[in-house]
């Protein structure tokens, strides 16, 4: 596996990663490889849709209720008709993606640090 570049910290520090719980989760008709999200992150932040091309490994239902990490202050994307507000973070394995499924400890919007 090839290293990334070196960056530094306060590159690392722009990064708003943040736990969210997800309330709702669907596949799109309109995407082979996308499900959209609808995530909880505090009442300080609310909600934000965020779209990952995970479909082909994950059933939406998989989702509904748990908590996962998310980068929440990238630039919106256009996906579809859709527009994704951040990303989930995952583990990428050769196999499959792997998601962070943080315990219910864990409350929406806290920061990981």
């Amino acid at each position: 596996m090839t290293l990334k570049p070196t960056i530094q910290y306060a590159d690392f520090a722009k990064l708003d990663i943040r736990v969210g719980t997800v309330m709702a989760a669907e596949s799109p008709d309109w995407s082979e490889k996308l499900l959209k999200f609808t995530v909880f992150f505090g009442h300080d932040i609310g909600e934000k849709t965020i779209l990952a091309g995970i479909k082909a490994w994950y059933p939406p239902e998989h989702f509904t209720g748990k908590n996962f990490l998310f980068v929440i202050n990238l630039a919106e994307r256009k996906m579809g008709p859709d527009v994704s507000q951040g990303m989930m973070l995952m583990i990428d394995e050769p196999t499959k993606p792997r998601v962070f499924e943080v315990s219910d400890l864990a409350q929406p919007g806290m920061p990981i640090a």
